[in-house]
Parts: C-alpha cells; sequence; structure tokens
C-alpha cells in the first residue's frame, strides 16, 4: 500500500492529467426527426447525407490517427486519400502521417504516401501541391520536393510553390542547395515573381555560411527589384551576425534598420543581441544588457528572460536560471513554450522532479503548445523514480493525454 507522502504527489500528477481536456470530439448530429420533411420538387435530400460522409471520414480519420503500424498506416492512408476528395482537404492528418513515418525512419513509406498524391495535383490547387512540397521538407527529402516542384503543372509553378520548396530546403538543412535553386529556378521561369518571403529565406540560408557578407546583399537586391525589406530581414541578419560573434556588423545592420524606419520596437535588436551573447558564452554580458533595459527601456519581454534562461542553462547554472524564471513571472511576462524546452530537460537531468513537475502544471494551466516528447521524458522520469514506481498504475490509468501514450 502506497504511503500518504508518496500518495500526494501522486494526486497531484493525477489532477494535472484528469484537467487535461480531452481530445476534441465531432459533436453527435441532432437526431432526426421520425417524419423527415419532403424535399421541395427538384432537390435532393443531401444534408442526412453529409452528415453520414462527415461522421465516416471522422472515423477514418481517428483509425489512422491511431495506428501505429506503419506499413498499415501507409496501406490505408493511400486508400483513403485515392477514394476522397474531401480527405485530402485534411491538412492535420497528412503532418500526424509524415512525421510519425518520420520517427520510424521510413522514408520509403513517405515517398509513397507522396507520390500517390501526384495524380490529384493537376486537378487541386496550388495550395495542394505546396502542401506536399513542404512535407518533403519536413520529412527532410529536399530532392524529393524539388522533383515534384519541377514536375508540376505550369499553371502551379508559381510564388507559392516556389517559397514551398525554399522552405522545404531549410527544414532539411540544405542551405547550399536552397541559394542555388532560388538563382537557377527564377532564370528558368521568369513568370515566378519572387515575394520579400522568398527573399527572406534566402537570407537565412546565407547568414548560415561563413562569409554573410552574400546575405547582406541580398537587402540591395529586394529594393532594386523593387521589394521593401521587413522587420523578418533584418531581425534574420541580426541573429546571423551576432550568432557569428561579428557585433561591429550587426550595429551596422542596426543603422540600416533605422534609416529605413523599419523596427517598430526596439526589443528586436536587443533579443537578437542577447541571442549572440548567449550563443558566444557571454552571459555576464547578457545579464549587463538585460539590467541596461529594465532600467532604460525597452522592458525585457519573454524572449528576453528566456535567452538568458538558455544562457544559464548551458552553464549549468540552473539556480540562476530559476531565479531568472521567477523574475519572469515577476514582471508580468508570460512563460511560453521556449522557457519550458529549456527548464524542463534540465530539472529531469538534475533530477528536480518537483519542479519539473511544477513547469507540466503550468503548460496545462496555461495552454501552453510543447511538444509531446516534452511531456512524456516526466511522465518517464516519474515512473522510474522509486518514490513513485508503486504509485505508477493509479496515475497511468487516470491520465488522457498523448504524453501516456507507450508508456
Amino acid at each position: 500500500m502506497a504511503s500518504p507522502a508518496a500518495a500526494s504527489p501522486a494526486r497531484r500528477l493525477a489532477s494535472i492529467f484528469s484537467s487535461t481536456k480531452p481530445r476534441a470530439r465531432p459533436p453527435k448530429p441532432a437526431p432526426e426527426p421520425t417524419q423527415a420533411p419532403k424535399a421541395p420538387a427538384g432537390q435532393s435530400g443531401s444534408k442526412p447525407d453529409e452528415r453520414r460522409e462527415s461522421r465516416d471520414l471522422n472515423k477514418i480519420l481517428k483509425v489512422i490517427f491511431r495506428e501505429r503500424d506503419p506499413d498499415k498506416l501507409v496501406s490505408r492512408f493511400i486508400a483513403e486519400s485515392t477514394a476522397s476528395e474531401r480527405f485530402r482537404d485534411k491538412h492535420r492528418v497528412y503532418e500526424v502521417a509524415v512525421f510519425r513515418l518520420v520517427s520510424f525512419g521510413r522514408h520509403d513509406a513517405i515517398a509513397a504516401i507522396i507520390d500517390s498524391q501526384k495524380p490529384f495535383i493537376e486537378a487541386s490547387n496550388v495550395g495542394f501541391a505546396a502542401r506536399l512540397i513542404r512535407l518533403c521538407g519536413r520529412a527532410s527529402m529536399p530532392s524529393h520536393a524539388a522533383a515534384i516542384f519541377h514536375d508540376l503543372p505550369p499553371k502551379h509553378k508559381s510564388h507559392m510553390t516556389f517559397n514551398a520548396l525554399l522552405a522545404a530546403y531549410v527544414d532539411a538543412s540544405d542551405f547550399d542547395a536552397l541559394a542555388t535553386a532560388f538563382q537557377h529556378i527564377l532564370a528558368s521561369h521568369p513568370t515566378i515573381v519572387p515575394t520579400v518571403y522568398s527573399y527572406n529565406i534566402l537570407i537565412s540560408a546565407l547568414c548560415q555560411k561563413p562569409d554573410l557578407s552574400a546575405a547582406l546583399d541580398v537587402i540591395t537586391l529586394m529594393e532594386k527589384r523593387g521589394l521593401t525589406p521587413d522587420i523578418i530581414s533584418f531581425k534574420t541578419l541580426l541573429n546571423g551576425f551576432y550568432n557569428n560573434d561579428r557585433f561591429d556588423d550587426a550595429e551596422k545592420v542596426w543603422d540600416m534598420i533605422k534609416e529605413r524606419n523599419v523596427v517598430p520596437d526596439a526589443k528586436i535588436y536587443y533579443n537578437a543581441k542577447l541571442r549572440g551573447l548567449v550563443s558566444q558564452g557571454r552571459v555576464e554580458d547578457a545579464v549587463a544588457l538585460i539590467e541596461r533595459m529594465q532600467k532604460e527601456g525597452p522592458k525585457p519581454d519573454s524572449v528576453s528572460y528566456n535567452e538568458l534562461i538558455r544562457g544559464y542553462c548551458k552553464e549549468g547554472r540552473l539556480n540562476e536560471a530559476k531565479k531568472v524564471y521567477d523574475d519572469l513571472i515577476k514582471n508580468e511576462c508570460t512563460p511560453n513554450s521556449g522557457t519550458f524546452h529549456t527548464l524542463v530537460p534540465h530539472f529531469l537531468e538534475a533530477g528536480e522532479l518537483d519542479r519539473a513537475l511544477s513547469c507540466c502544471h503550468e503548460i496545462f494551466s496555461r495552454k501552453c503548445r510543447v511538444q509531446c516528447s516534452l511531456l512524456q521524458g516526466v511522465v518517464t522520469a516519474l515512473i522510474a523514480d522509486q518514490g513513485w514506481r508503486r504509485l505508477g498504475g493509479s496515475f497511468i490509468l487516470e491520465g488522457r493525454t498523448t504524453i501516456l501514450e507507450n508508456v
């Protein structure tokens, strides 16, 4: 029988999990009247059919979401997507299927799913083609994304699919191929007109190279083509220079920002500098910058505090990181997914299970979106701990969240 001391934390954990709302279920259709009114002449009773089709589709989606056998997942997915246009409109099921197959290391299965959708591209809108390209990038299959783009019908070769291909290269961290594709595709497809978003992706890729001058040249190129760089353009440059310890060049970028009156909030500049200082291991300089912001403005926000928390955690100074978290709350900032993704793993590593559990409570109470793996790590650590092992069954049965799957 569990001791009272052990039962208390178990009840706390159970209360957190049991307070989590179950996954949303489609509302039950209202019961049909005993005698349905007759449809007017020339109209068929389509609404009951639509409701029935919707119920059937929801059942199919649930089956696919719960499928853990990769081969069955692929065969069911292909069969249903081939049979139903409404199925092909469900973005989420595509993402779940691909991400799950990535976790199994089944790139062959992902290719099978993507290739099975090619016959529907011609009759679909450009968004469907862009979605397939992005999924390839998220599965680290940039060559597959490029093949889809090059095989697209002319009507679908637009800035939307072009941007999707660039983003796919970024997702796969293939920055050299991105820079090459940017140049060659625009040269061979003059009807594709890049947008500010296109150039921002290019800047992000060039900031991964040792020589950042090419990234800075993109600003000039954009302006020559009649486009106005936005805050994302300059923010990406600032992060690139700061992360490469080129603080003097970052100051020049900041001068460009002020000349163009682009930045409405100086926090973007300070947070980029904080990120650079932390990346270079200059935590004390980051602390000084936070103190300067507190005295002179702009006031630090959640991003500012998250960078300092990350710096302390990198150096193993967990007590200081906890104090910064307390300051974040005290100064009426809101902890976000970045806060918890930094702190929780370090709490687990240090064996501070109560603090990790407290973070879980904050995540749920604030309805903060985090990766399931983060919460799963807390559950696994609690079960592995001797004080919780005896009580494992009681709170596993009470759990109603995806973090308890496969425990």
